[in-house]
């Protein structure tokens, strides 16, 4: 099924590790098959991986943008949630770890990723962050 992109002008997203930029104009963009996308709003550099929620988004964006490297980043996802997971206490966000630990495991590193912005707003909304659900700098690579 094609994937539908609806851009801004000037918007950046990420096809397959190639950081794109739409012109000035809206524009649309059709994939007609697999690519790993990202748009600029989701993309977070390592030096915003400052909180341990991100900590955690980070090393799976790693593995959704470089399949190939999943592995590489998949020790360090694993020990960040293992560690997030342990400071907190909430049943719902909890059960949202195991998910993505799962989804993770099974390769589903979007809806993982998707999911670990749930995990961002939860910390944001505890520590009073301003800069609520957004796990994003605007700098993409």
């Amino acid at each position: 099924m094609p994937l539908k992109l609806s851009l801004k002008p000037g918007e950046k997203f990420v096809l397959n590790g190639a950081v794109v930029q739409n012109g000035d104009r809206r524009g649309v963009l059709v994939l007609q098959n697999k690519a790993s996308v990202l748009r600029e709003k989701d993309i977070m550099q390592q030096e915003d991986a400052s909180t341990p929620a991100r900590r955690i988004y980070f090393p799976v964006m790693m593995m959704y943008l470089d399949e190939g490297a999943a592995q590489s980043y998949y020790h360090e996802f694993a020990q960040r949630l293992t560690e997030f997971m342990g400071a907190i206490s909430n049943p719902k966000v909890l059960v949202d770890c195991v998910e993505i630990s799962k989804l993770c495991m099974s390769g589903e590193y979007y809806k993982a990723l998707m999911l670990c912005r749930k995990l961002i707003e939860y910390e944001d909304e505890r520590l009073g962050n301003v800069a609520s659900g957004v796990p994003t700098s605007s700098r993409p690579g």
